[in-house]
């Protein structure tokens, strides 16, 4: 019972689209003016044929009524069929047993036969009982004879393509405000999409700034905010880059002094912390630059080739990275985004777990995902996202040898959006963290 309830209450509240909300409003409006027009026409009709009837019944009973007062009694039951109608028919004699109609369709019927009888035909109406309920009216001529005048009320019958032109329209009409509803709400999907897909620094189609001026308008700011968002990020780049520049100059300058001082411990911290000075602005200015990852030109490359080349690499010097389940797949992408991501991801494998794993695999959608694994601590289920933003680190000391920058898996997580994949993180069930990059 509790199923139902809860089902019902969902059919009772409003979609959640903007989409079928309009198209269920609009529907609903045009439906109840439709339905409102066609009871007012059918009222209308009802009302016309009706005074019609009475009219003609009116008419015809004065003059049946005055024939059949003229003519000879022998001869009245010729002209009975004569003086038929579809709704009304006479018949000799007092006609069935009824109880008085005290409603408004006896009294309108029975004003309207005698107002055609006349004073001098007094009219009697009773409603007859039984399978098919009708009315009879009695009328006395003036030599005493009964006449019954048998009636069935009944209006003209509705035409039988009637309701098949009733459905038309409807349809008509849901078709129509499904039109205009798609119409109103295509520009809203556009900007959606292009929000979703938005990247200042690619290459991506603009909006079109056409259709009707409010929609034209609105892709025109659309474009120019895209254009701000770009411009931003490149004078971004280019004051970390200029700030990196004029760092150089004096780090190196405070490097050479310090190295041209007498060894001592003081000296070794020095050193130390001006290399972390090094190392931070560099990271920073990579970080900025991955915004604009796609400024390689693209390649075609050999997956698994990739990637062995680069394990090889680590192996020359003496780190323990290993290769499983290499692929075979060529795919077109920035063959020198992708190395810093996989190397910031073997990097921060072999930092916290001392060696890394990689596997390249292929599903049957065509996606290509190469996965570096490794065997440390992992990485606690509430930080797995937060580790992707740049400055964030697990270890809340503010030690660069322990904690690092912050920026390694946020550089990966940007340039693998540049370059069109993604980059997930998850704990193994074994122990260790599953860095998986999905391009294609």
């Amino acid at each position: 019972m509790s199923g139902a309830v809860r089902r019902f209450r969902r059919l009772l509240h409003p979609p959640r689209t903007l989409r079928w909300r309009l198209f269920l409003i609009l529907l609903t409006g045009l439906v109840l003016a439709h339905g409102l027009s066609f009871g007012a026409l059918f009222l209308e009709r009802t009302s016309a044929a009706k005074a019609m009837m009475l009219g003609t019944l009116e008419r015809d009973v004065a003059t049946s009524v005055a024939l059949l007062d003229r003519l000879p009694p022998e001869e009245r039951g010729r002209w009975l069929a004569v003086l038929e109608r579809r709704t009304y028919r006479y018949e000799l004699g007092p006609g069935l047993p009824g109880v008085p109609d005290l409603g408004s369709r006896g009294a309108e019927i029975a004003r309207a036969i005698n107002g055609g009888a006349g004073p001098g035909f007094p009219v009697v109406v009773e409603t007859i009982q039984g399978n098919r309920p009708h009315l009879q009216a009695h009328v006395t001529l003036r030599d005493g004879s009964p006449v019954t005048i048998d009636v069935t009320p009944a209006l003209m019958p509705l035409a039988a393509w009637l309701p098949l032109l009733l459905a038309a329209q409807l349809l008509l009409l849901a078709l129509c405000t499904w039109l205009a509803v798609r119409q109103a709400i295509r520009p809203l999907t556009r900007f959606a999409n292009a929000a979703e897909t938005l990247d200042p620094g690619g290459k991506a189609a603009r909006l079109e700034e056409d259709g009707p001026s409010e929609v034209a308008h609105a892709a025109t700011a659309f474009n120019a905010m895209r254009d701000r968002i770009a411009h931003y990020l490149e004078e971004r780049v280019r004051i970390l880059a200029a700030i990196s520049h004029d760092l150089q100059t004096p780090i190196t300058r405070m490097t050479l002094r310090v190295e041209m001082a007498e060894d001592s411990p003081e000296k070794e911290r020095l050193l130390r912390d001006l290399s972390q000075i090094e190392r931070l602005v560099r990271e920073g200015v990579a970080y900025a630059r991955s915004a604009h990852g796609d400024v390689e030109t693209p390649a075609r490359i050999d997956v698994g080739s990739f990637v062995e080349s680069l394990a090889f690499d680590y192996q020359d010097m003496g780190k323990p990275v290993t290769i499983r389940g290499l692929s075979g797949a060529v795919l077109i992408t920035r063959p020198h985004a992708l190395r810093r991501i996989l190397t910031n991801l073997i990097d921060n494998a072999l930092k916290f777990a001392g060696e890394a794993e990689i596997t390249v695999t292929r599903d049957n959608g065509g996606r290509i995902g190469i996965v570096v694994r490794d065997t440390g601590p992992g990485i606690p289920e509430h930080q797995l996202t937060a580790v992707l933003q740049p400055f964030y680190r697990l270890e809340q000391s503010r030690n660069r040898d322990s904690g690092g920058t912050g920026l390694g898996l946020a550089i990966a997580h940007q340039l693998a959006l540049a370059i069109g994949g993604s980059l997930t993180l998850r704990n193994r069930r074994t122990g260790g963290l599953c860095a998986e990059v999905t391009l294609g």
